[in-house]
């Protein structure tokens, strides 16, 4: 079964029709016993770095998703989902995030119109687990005013957008990707599939 963590809020239901489309099982899941049962777990975002974070802490699921990564478990992070993943967040200063991957989240200067909004390319990695059949430069749909700075290793997709920025992340079984898959159409479905068919 595939946890789809609900923190009250983020756009599930075009992430569950998503994993409909795929024939996939999937449970929205609020608990730390449900994440300890579950095969594979996302983590979908929209909204305000603070609020995801403060929502896991409340709902007591900070520690158990860490222990759950840590452990293995294959994770998909979605959009702030990815930016959950991380040290912190200049949206947030001073709340620590799950810091399972090092850095900070950054703001896109002043230069960039904000939120970056709509269809961009992304260039992939060689050897990528979630890219496999996209494409050399597949276009998704993106909804975003933050950004994870390059990673070397981890980054598996790199976009460009006033800066050249980390799209994806790979390392081991913890995947992430700042698009949004559930709404980027075929190319989109292709990212959920490889993450589903992932052997981790």
């Amino acid at each position: 079964m595939i946890a789809i963590l609900d923190y009250g809020a983020g756009n599930l239901r075009s992430v569950e029709n998503a994993l409909d489309a795929l024939g996939a099982r999937h449970e929205r899941v609020r608990s730390p016993e449900a994440l300890y049962g579950a095969a594979r777990i996302i983590l979908p975002g929209v909204g305000h770095f603070g609020q995801l974070i403060r929502s896991l802490d409340s709902l007591g699921l900070r520690t158990p998703l860490k222990r759950r990564i840590e452990a293995g478990a294959p994770f998909l992070g979605i959009c702030l989902g990815l930016q959950a993943l991380f040290e912190g967040s200049e949206e947030a200063p001073g709340l620590p995030g799950l810091a399972l991957l090092p850095g900070i989240v950054r703001k896109f200067g002043p230069g960039a119109r904000v939120p970056h909004m709509g269809w961009s390319p992304v260039a992939p990695c060689e050897d990528t687990v979630l890219f496999r059949r996209t494409g050399t430069q597949p276009y998704f749909y993106f909804a975003h005013s933050f950004y994870v700075p390059l990673l070397g290793e981890a980054t598996a997709a790199v976009c460009d957008y006033t800066v050249r920025y980390t799209a994806a992340v790979e390392r081991g079984s913890l995947f992430g990707v700042q698009f949004h898959p559930e709404k980027s159409g075929p190319l989109g479905l292709r990212i959920l599939r490889n993450f589903l068919e992932a052997s981790c």
